[in-house]
């Protein structure tokens, strides 16, 4: 069993019985889970969580009844209206429950559906949120979602809709015009389709674009390639969901900011990726 760490002096909130906490798990690592998580941890009778938390984590909460509850892309998956009323028989059954996500609760985690069905079944709530994986995910790999001279808005898309298909109604011309980086959740399966969409609508073939898969975690792969050969990368490295794809100059920027590989002995490919030509503290 994974030690528990020590929650540090503070007025932590009680989780009473007959009530749901709706709690962000981060993008992998336990180390990125937040204090108030593992407080919610510590008091649950019941964890419902979702397929990309870590066993570790789980590990921090050994009084409690874990239920697996996970929706991935392809595989049999339980019915999001299962899971949400399933929160609320716990609940009214006096548990203290936390549902436990990947990433954070409100960010393509389907964390406003629950929240909402257990308000309207009068079950209160608590949430907790947690880092994304388009953040900090990214940021594992060293990419930095914005960067001054690069961007000044980054825009964070679905892969898939709710019938797991392409997303049809996003209006894909808008968003490659308005934002210079695009930070794009659980599309791999569609990238095909999300690049031809990019290039159609203006965005240059040749555009850097990193996929990042089990961000933040030992299995944690990255591949740098560009919009016109992601496709064929993919297939070729063999890389397998979940990842995370980010469109844009800012993906350079790992050519310096790769920590892990600086880590490991290797050398940053490039001081200046962006060619300034100035020094970085020069603004």
């Amino acid at each position: 069993m994974t030690q528990t760490p020590d929650l540090p002096a503070f007025d932590w909130p009680v989780m009473e019985p007959g009530w749901v906490w709706l709690c962000g798990a981060g993008p992998g690592d336990p180390g990125l889970l937040t204090l108030h998580a593992l407080n919610a941890l510590r008091q649950a009778d019941v964890v419902i969580f979702d397929a990309l938390v870590q066993e570790a984590i789980l590990d921090w909460a050994p009084q409690a009844e874990h239920i697996y509850a996970g929706k991935r892309g392809g595989k049999p998956s339980a019915k999001q209206r299962d899971i949400s009323l399933r929160l609320v028989d716990l609940a009214r059954a006096g548990k203290r429950v936390l549902r436990l996500k990947g990433g954070d609760p409100f960010v393509f985690g389907r964390g406003g559906e629950e929240a909402q069905t257990l308000v309207q079944h009068n079950v209160p709530v608590r949430i907790i949120p947690g880092i994304s994986a388009g953040i900090g995910g990214l940021a594992y790999a060293g990419i930095p979602v914005t960067h001054r001279d690069v961007n000044q808005s980054v825009t964070f898309v679905t892969g898939h809709d709710q019938s797991g298909a392409a997303p049809s109604s996003l209006d894909w011309a808008s968003i490659s015009k308005g934002s210079q980086v695009l930070v794009i959740y659980m599309g791999m399966k569609h990238a095909a389709q999300i690049a031809g969409h990019l290039i159609g609508a203006g965005r240059q073939p040749s555009e850097p674009v990193a996929v990042v898969t089990s961000a933040t975690t030992s299995d944690q792969r990255v591949l740098e390639t560009t919009l016109g050969t992601m496709v064929d990368d993919i297939a070729a490295t063999g890389m397998e969901p979940p990842a995370i794809i980010c469109v844009g100059r800012s993906v350079l920027m790992r050519q310096v900011l790769d920590w892990q590989g600086m880590i490991a002995g290797e050398a940053p490919r490039d001081l200046d990726p962006l060619g300034r030509g100035l020094p970085a503290e020069i603004a």
